[in-house]
């Protein structure tokens, strides 16, 4: 029997990686989920790495993120695992 959370992870894409652009919103970096069926958008936690010397250029152009399995202030998180400039 497939419970309600297996139908939720799999429309969240639970650990597929997704590119994203990502935009600041109440002081955190979020991004709109590319899935359609996606009910949440994107909560981006290792802002650090992105502060490390990553160009601006990466929030315009993308960021590879991969889905996790939990849920913060009503957004999936996302670990980056890749930017636009390949760090």
């Amino acid at each position: 029997m497939t419970s309600i959370e297996d139908h939720l992870a799999e429309s969240l894409g639970v650990g597929e990686t997704v590119r994203v652009v990502l935009e600041e919103r109440d002081g955190r970096l979020v991004a709109d989920h590319p899935r359609e069926e996606s009910p949440l958008d994107i909560l981006v936690e290792d802002r650090e790495r992105l502060e490390e010397g990553v160009p601006d250029e990466s929030l315009e152009s993308g960021v590879e993120v991969e889905i996790q399995e939990r849920i913060v202030d009503g957004r999936v998180v996302g670990q980056i695992v890749d930017t636009a400039d390949g760090s």
